[in-house]
């Protein structure tokens, strides 16, 4: 799956994140979940942001077009595409 192709206005997009990872990355399970590895920490939003920086630059969107809908404090988290 291109993470392009999930870039449609409305589309919500779920993830399973991974902060302190060693290196950041986007993974696609066979299951069709979709893995946000990040090296931050979880702290004071810091892995929200940069699952939506690294996600908006996967899809070749603005970071400002992503809005986190469920999950803050989670590892499963859901963005809306604006």
């Amino acid at each position: 799956m291109d993470m392009t192709d999930l870039a449609v206005t409305g589309a919500e997009i779920a993830v399973r994140v991974t902060p302190r990872a060693s290196r950041a990355r986007i993974l696609h399970d066979d299951d069709g979940t979709i893995r946000v590895y990040v090296t931050v920490p979880p702290e004071d939003g810091k892995a929200n942001a940069a699952v939506a920086a690294l996600l908006a630059k996967a899809m070749g969107i603005p970071k400002s077009q992503l809005q986190l809908i469920r999950g803050a404090t989670a590892r499963d988290k859901v963005f809306r595409l604006l």
